[in-house]
């Protein structure tokens, strides 16, 4: 896990430089009698690290502070910037909650004995299993399917796989999130190398075909949006939709030969200060109510029972067979082995 936070920080700093005690079983209706009993110039806070998705970490914000009366300190970045703020903070620790894009970098810290357990959490059990930890350290409340993003401005032959992008039409035209900054990108490398055997090969002609490492997500898909690039392998699925629904001519399609659905995880750091307020954040995430924003903001619900909103569905999108055991130190060599194609 230490190298995990070292490699992601070190990455993080060089981009920089290119680019310039409590009782574990109250709910969260308890939470809030506790808080409207406090003393009037008492008020909880609650310290969450969030992965965004920016609109909907503001919404759960919200409604999870008019819900409880605890007030939420937020602060949001990308899987990387988190890993590497926990890491700089590990003698002082700050954060209450944290919420990932990457199963693998949450589990990393399961193992790395920095989350505890909370097995009773609320909802717990209408939570897909694959995305959750069994021991309760952390529940996948939402994921996003990686796919090809692509203007539909400037395409006129639509990928249906991974391989199509290594053809000379899509020359200099593509791009990727940087693995290094995004929890999903790391979970797409790792996912496809796991499952296809010819991954690394396409990989390389991607490389060849003139594949640009573009930032983080949001980078990459705004390069397609602009019409700088064509299309972004590994495009985070729900942000294609929600331009698309503002009106940017792009669009997602997910291969025919099966993508990975990186799961976004929740959980309560071990050292955390109001432990009961992290534990009714929670209970809200894989609340109905919760679970509702999540599709609201485009993302696939934990809960399979909530309906998603103007997408496909979970059992609509083609899957790789991939498996998150032991993925984190997997992904180190991963990581390292895909700079070292692109350095």
């Amino acid at each position: 896990m230490k190298k995990r936070f070292k490699l992601l920080a070190t990455a993080s700093f060089l981009v920089a430089l290119t680019l310039a005690g409590c009782n574990a079983t109250k709910s969260t209706d308890s939470v809030k009698n506790d808080a409207a009993s406090a003393k009037p110039n008492e008020v909880q806070t609650l310290t969450v690290y969030s992965a965004g998705p920016d609109g909907l970490a503001a919404n759960i914000q919200q409604a999870f502070e008019e819900k409880t009366g605890i007030k939420v300190e937020m602060f949001q970045g990308t899987t990387g910037k988190i890993l590497s703020r926990l890491e700089a903070e590990k003698n002082n620790p700050v954060a209450d909650v944290v919420v990932l894009a990457s199963i693998a970098s949450m589990d990393g810290l399961k193992e790395a004995n920095q989350l505890q357990s909370y097995k009773e959490a609320e909802n717990a059990s209408k939570m897909n299993p694959d995305w959750s930890d069994a021991e309760g350290y952390y529940y996948g409340y939402s994921a996003s399917a990686l796919g090809i993003a692509y203007n539909t401005k400037n395409t006129k032959d639509i990928p249906s796989d991974w391989t199509d992008l290594a053809k000379a039409q899509w020359q200099g035209k593509i791009n990727i999130p940087d693995p290094s900054l995004s929890g999903s990108a790391v979970d797409f490398i790792y996912g496809y190398t796991e499952a296809e055997k010819s991954a690394w090969d396409t990989i390389q002609a991607w490389k060849n075909n003139g594949l640009q490492v573009n930032g983080a997500n949001k980078e990459a898909l705004d390069a397609v949006i602009t019409g700088d690039k064509n299309a972004t392998i590994s495009g985070v699925d729900y942000m294609a939709y929600k331009a698309k629904a503002s009106g940017e001519p792009v669009e997602i399609v997910y291969p025919k030969s099966g993508t990975v659905v990186s799961p976004r995880a929740v959980g309560i750091m071990k050292d955390a200060k109001n432990v009961e307020g992290a534990q009714a954040y929670v209970n809200f995430l894989l609340s109905d109510e919760g679970q509702k924003l999540v599709a609201d903001a485009y993302l696939l619900p934990g809960n399979h029972d909530i309906a998603v909103k103007d997408r496909a569905a979970l059992d609509e999108i083609p899957q790789l067979n991939v498996s998150w055991e032991g993925s984190e130190a997997k992904q180190l060599d991963i990581l390292t082995k895909f700079n070292d194609i692109f350095r």
